[in-house]
């Protein structure tokens, strides 16, 4: 045991399109490695014949496709991971689905690869998957690639298929910062070129897969660079043990080192490293430890114990490279929660740079982004957070986006740099603040939003309520949807990424009119709960009030104050909320008024009662 621990370790991605061969490769590589126990290779046999792609053959692929839907298709859909070792090292190889549905798990996978093993169907060539997988591998820090072109046996082990393959790719993965290319001719099903050279391919002289996965340097180790550790949990035992645990990203630490914390600078010093078995007088990159600090300093979830001589940066502001994952579009402004180790703060995409073209690498303009495209971006966060670049380290440089209200994760990204402008700006100091002009108004500053269909009764609600308040000598303010349009958002259109970018744009001036001291009513459809949450979010406690004018769609169109859902049902009017864009109704709003055949005296006076109870 201690042998096979002092052994190095090599963690690898198989690859590309479906159909390939990724899990027999898999298959072969454990089954050749004599890493199949009798009991799985009786249990492989009785499966092959219910769920087997091979005929009478043992069908290998069970091996790593064990779930049911994977072995009735005959495809990966989840990642598999699988450990083995050899005399020479340890692996853990990641055998991960084809199909472009589930790219993102395929990205899961490259994640903690340091070598991609990319499948290629010699009789199909480089297909774009194979390149959409290359591009992801490179972007998740991938710099080792194993050309793998399987399937050999398929076309009579031509050289001529082989070396044209590997020229297409070559060709095409020229930018992509490949440290090395490996092409291998293989029949994963047959064991070609697997463990043992093989005798149909006497014009290849280069070495076996396994041979390569053996030998191949992927890099200097994490030990060597500069200590990180993000801090998951404050351990508290008892009132006399403070410790503070974590995964170390990188470096190593002893007793006595110094460390700083980030984001607040502090120093201290190392006083012990614990584990489980007792103390240690050394702990290393990869490695769960608890560290106690010679000061009490107040830290906790979030914060990062770094070398004190060598600190990464803090900065809310980046640009970043973008997958997207969800089959909702990405569009910019939009709230989403980043997760970036063990922080996680709110944050925004302010500005997509380009898409890129998965064939071509060729830069394209784009409003938002679909499922698994690839953008630069530049990303806007609630507050600083401790980083480095994805280069140059994975920890501290990679995060995912979270939507705010399905909870789905919809985008892995990798940042690139801060953005140097967002540190040259600050907040100006203001004598006279928001309490003193809530004050001298004499009244309780508060945004009221409604949100509703058009025809529903808004702007008539919150008309008649500016009204009631202004007879009472309350200052008041009306942003209204059709009346921003003619200004400050004239050049937006309808499109959902359009309607974000205006909520966005009202939700700041409101919180600007409620810091002068104002009532401010905001009429609009605002038909994202995102965007309205964003809204809120802008807000201190009990300074927002969503109020939800409830009106069917029916009554809407009998109503149709302004002719546009005919115009809609025509065809005239695209994105038009209510008949081909969508309205997505407040879950739990404030105040729910519903205006189907109500008197609109009579809702502006309930909502009236709401405000002054």
């Amino acid at each position: 045991m201690a042998a096979a621990t002092d052994k190095p370790m090599l963690r690898f991605i198989t690859c590309g399109s479906v159909d390939d061969g990724k899990s027999t490769l898999i298959g072969r590589l454990l089954f050749e490695a004599n890493c199949v126990f009798d009991d799985q290779m009786q249990a492989l046999e009785s499966d092959s014949k219910k769920f087997g792609t091979q005929g009478e053959r043992t069908d290998l692929a069970l091996l790593v496709d064990g779930l049911q839907a994977e072995r009735e298709q005959g495809i990966t859909i989840d990642v598999a991971y699988r450990f083995f070792a050899t005399a020479q090292r340890k692996f853990v190889v990641a055998d991960t689905p084809g199909h472009e549905q589930y790219t993102r798990n395929m990205a899961t996978g490259a994640s903690t690869a340091q070598l991609a093993v990319l499948l290629v169907d010699a009789r199909k060539g480089v297909l774009t998957q194979t390149r959409r997988h290359s591009r992801i591998v490179a972007m998740m820090g991938v710099r080792h690639v194993v050309l793998a072109i399987n399937k050999m046996d398929l076309v009579g082990f031509e050289p001529a298929v082989f070396a044209r393959i590997d020229a297409d790719y070559r060709a095409f993965a020229a930018d992509l910062g490949f440290a090395s290319i490996q092409a291998i001719p293989l029949s994963a099903l047959e064991g070609d070129n697997v463990l043992v050279a093989s005798t149909h391919t006497p014009w290849y002289s280069g070495p076996t897969l396994m041979t390569y996965l053996n030998q191949i340097e992927v890099g200097a180790p994490e030990q060597a660079a500069p200590f990180r550790m993000p801090v998951q949990w404050v351990n508290r035992p008892n009132a006399d043990f403070r410790g503070f645990c974590g995964r170390i990203a990188q470096g190593e630490v002893r007793p006595g080192d110094c460390v700083k914390v980030l984001p607040s600078g502090v120093v201290t010093q190392v006083k012990a490293i614990v584990v489980w078995q007792g103390e240690r007088d050394r702990a290393v990159a990869a490695d769960s430890i608890t560290l106690t600090l010679t000061h009490e300093v107040a830290l906790g979830r979030g914060d990062v114990l770094v070398a004190a001589d060598d600190a990464p940066e803090v900065a809310d502001q980046f640009e970043a490279r973008l997958l997207w994952m969800s089959e909702l579009a990405l569009l910019p402004g939009r709230s989403y929660w980043l997760k970036l180790h063990t922080q996680e703060v709110s944050a925004s995409v302010t500005d997509i740079k380009y898409r890129e073209d998965i064939d071509s690498g060729k830069h394209l303009a784009a409003k938002s982004l679909g499922l698994n495209e690839i953008a630069l971006v530049n990303l806007s966060l609630a507050q600083p957070v401790v980083f480095e670049p994805y280069a140059q380290n994975r920890t501290l440089g990679g995060f995912v986006l979270i939507d705010k209200l399905s909870f789905e994760t919809v985008a892995a990204g990798m940042i690139s740099f801060a953005l140097r402008r967002a540190a040259n700006i600050h907040w100006q100091a203001l004598t006279v603040d928001r309490v003193a002009r809530a004050a001298s108004l004499q009244q309780t500053p508060r945004c009221i939003w409604f949100t509703g269909l058009s025809g529903s009764g808004k702007s008539t609600i919150a008309n008649l309520l500016e009204k009631r308040l202004h007879a009472q000598g309350r200052h008041t303010y009306i942003l209204d949807g059709d009346n921003l349009r003619h200004g400050l958002n004239r050049d937006l259109g309808f499109t959902d990424a359009d309607r974000v970018e205006n909520i966005r744009r009202v939700a700041e001036v409101a919180r600007l009119m409620v810091d002068a001291g104002l009532l401010v009513l905001v009429s609009f459809i605002s038909p994202f709960r995102a965007e309205r949450e964003l809204a809120r979010s802008l807000f201190a406690p009990g300074e927002f009030v969503e109020v939800f004018v409830d009106a069917s769609l029916a009554e809407c169109e009998r109503r149709d104050p302004k002719g546009l859902y005919a115009k809609a049902r025509r065809g005239e009017l695209k994105n038009f909320t209510g008949i081909d864009s969508p309205y997505e109704p407040p879950l739990a709003p404030d105040v729910h008024l519903h205006s189907d055949g109500a008197d609109s005296q009579a809702l502006a006076e309930q909502l009236e009662n709401f405000l002054h109870g």
